[in-house]
């Protein structure tokens, strides 16, 4: 089991934003959790530590919004996300530490410079779009799968579409519930399961529902919108930081 304290100071707010953002409430904020643990661990082992946390999210935000989703944009995205969980998969086998520190470093970047430009943020709401919405599942599972930070690419797809706030907090919840359902057995695979792993998600286990409780009770009482910019801008310091460790570790 992990010991390390700086480690447990970094992962417990994590897990509390995560949860808050799968109860409905910030959607974004699961960006930042393996970004955060990573700069104590390695990126992987970050991510097989989460992953049993998130699966216990999951249900207990399945429960909170059940009946409330969008089938087309779960029928559309979902077998997309499949292709990017395998191709996220054969990625993380294949490449170093330090790579994967700098992709999640970049992809916390984008995620900040897409949100900053606002792009689309006051069009009209878009009809869906069958090939759109596969090619933004595929890429949401694919950053699900590297570092649990599928939202920002599921919500490029879905936020344009203007639906209903709580259809869109359902639509979510079935979506990342169905992707990490995908990641149990390739996460097995990789070993990530080790009784290390399990001992330290089991010490942050007891965050889990109450931080996805709160995200419910928030998401039907306050406006996300500080919470959003909050955590985008997160994201500046982390990307910056991870992509510098791993650029100058594979160049060095």
């Amino acid at each position: 089991m992990i010991t390390d304290p700086l480690f447990y100071a970094l992962a417990v707010p994590a897990v509390i934003l995560i949860g808050l953002s799968k109860g409905g409430f910030g959607g974004t904020a699961t960006l930042v959790g393996v970004p955060l643990m990573a700069m104590a661990v390695d990126p992987v082992t970050a991510a097989g530590v989460l992953l049993p946390i998130l699966v216990v999210m999951d249900l207990i935000g399945l429960v909170a919004w059940r009946g409330q989703f969008d089938r087309g944009i779960v029928r559309t995205m979902i077998p997309a996300a499949a292709i990017g969980v395998l191709v996220g998969y054969l990625t993380v086998a294949s490449v170093s530490a330090d790579a994967f520190r700098l992709t999640l470093g970049l992809l916390a970047l984008w995620f900040f410079a897409n949100w900053f430009l606002g792009r689309g943020r006051d069009r009209p709401a878009r009809p869906q779009q069958p090939a759109r919405g596969a090619f933004w599942g595929a890429v949401s599972g694919f950053s699900s799968f590297v570092s649990h930070a599928g939202g920002p690419p599921f919500q490029v797809y879905v936020v344009p579409l203007k639906v209903d706030p709580p259809i869109f907090a359902g639509t979510s919840v079935v979506f990342f519930a169905a992707v990490n359902a995908m990641k149990l057995l390739p996460y097995g695979l990789l070993g990530e399961f080790s009784p290390g792993n399990l001992g330290t998600s089991a010490v942050l286990l007891p965050l889990a529902p109450l931080a996805t409780l709160a995200g419910i009770w928030l998401v039907k009482r306050a406006d996300p919108a500080v919470f959003y910019r909050i955590i985008y801008w997160l994201l500046l310091p982390i990307g910056l930081k991870l992509t510098y460790d791993g650029a100058t570790a594979l160049l060095s």
